[in-house]
């Protein structure tokens, strides 16, 4: 196994027996995109949990890419965290097991609930780290959902989501009740505002642009602020984008993109190498990078041509 991790407890059997009989659980944690994301300006307020956080106003759109979570009951817990590659050989991740978030999320909800619930957590992961597409978060969300339904939590979405704000703003998105993959949204406040709304794009083909190096969330927001200052978070420009019959480039944006070309100038490099080839000036970048799309499919071949470190994933939205 890859990133094994063992912690064996005796008090767990006892929750095992109340789980009636379902024992293993598998699902899909759907990567997203943003569509559109404007950002504000940190909090200053000092002794605020909220202290030094930006406010976002997104429109964020799932993609028919996926990691897979597997989670089986056992008498002890182990995780097994891998990458899983597109030729289906498997190879560790590049981080420490307990610093994933799929493994944080359940601890979280073994410390909410005052239990150990022992199971195998397996998570093999198709979507890029690092690259704004949300994996670790939607992996997150797929572990809280599954344990809750595995040993019979009954935790509700308002705990849910509770202990998903403690582990990452993005996480709450992807609990969208029985609904997998998560439907559209608008996404305010620090991530936990969610307004579902029509998905009225779904099945819009769109070429995602991973170059094979990710960008430092937090290097990208120092960069937003050093460049923004005290900008309030453009929540129209969000809902203009989502309330559009079709999509198109001129109304796609986002507010971290300078920034991320600052802290990542490869990634500044890549997009202008390609804006002029492929997509005419409607190359795009989703969260905090390092992912551009383009919307519709776009010739392969050229791409890697520009640049052959660039690997290009055609997929939906969802």
């Amino acid at each position: 196994m890859h990133c094994m991790y063992a912690a064996g407890t005796d008090r767990v059997r006892r929750v095992c027996a109340m789980g009636g009989d379902t024992q293993r659980i598998l699902v899909r944690a759907y990567a997203k995109v943003n569509l559109a994301l404007a950002v504000g300006a940190p909090v200053d307020q000092p002794g605020t949990p909220t202290h030094g956080y930006h406010p976002i106003c997104s429109y964020m759109h799932a993609i028919d890419l996926h990691d897979t979570i597997e989670i089986q009951r056992a008498p002890d817990t182990a995780y097994d965290i891998a990458w899983k590659g597109v030729d289906g050989i498997e190879k560790p991740v590049e981080w420490e097991t307990e610093r994933d978030l799929a493994v944080r999320a359940h601890l979280a909800v073994q410390a909410r609930v005052g239990e150990a619930l022992p199971c195998v957590l397996r998570v093999r992961k198709a979507i890029p780290a690092g690259g704004g597409l949300g994996g670790g978060s939607s992996d997150a969300a797929a572990v809280l959902r599954g344990l809750d339904q595995l040993f019979d939590l009954a935790l509700g979405e308002e705990t849910l989501r509770s202990i998903a704000m403690t582990l990452g703003s993005d996480i709450a998105f992807f609990l969208d009740d029985t609904h997998t993959p998560p439907r559209p949204g608008i996404v305010s406040g620090f991530g936990e505002r969610i307004e579902r709304v029509d998905a009225r794009h779904a099945g819009r083909e769109i070429s995602l642009l991973l170059p094979g190096f990710g960008c430092a969330t937090g290097a990208v927001y120092g960069a937003f602020d050093a460049r923004c200052g005290g900008d309030a978070v453009r929540e129209e420009a969000v809902r203009a984008l989502a309330g559009v019959t079709e999509l198109g480039d001129e109304l796609i944006f986002n507010d971290l993109r300078d920034a991320a070309f600052t802290s990542e100038p490869r990634l500044h490099e890549l997009c202008e190498h390609l804006s002029g080839s492929i997509g005419g000036g409607g190359v795009h970048m989703s969260g905090s990078g390092s992912t551009l799309f383009v919307l519709g499919r776009c010739d392969e071949r050229l791409v890697h041509d520009l640049a052959p470190e660039c690997r290009v994933v055609h997929t939906r939205l969802c």
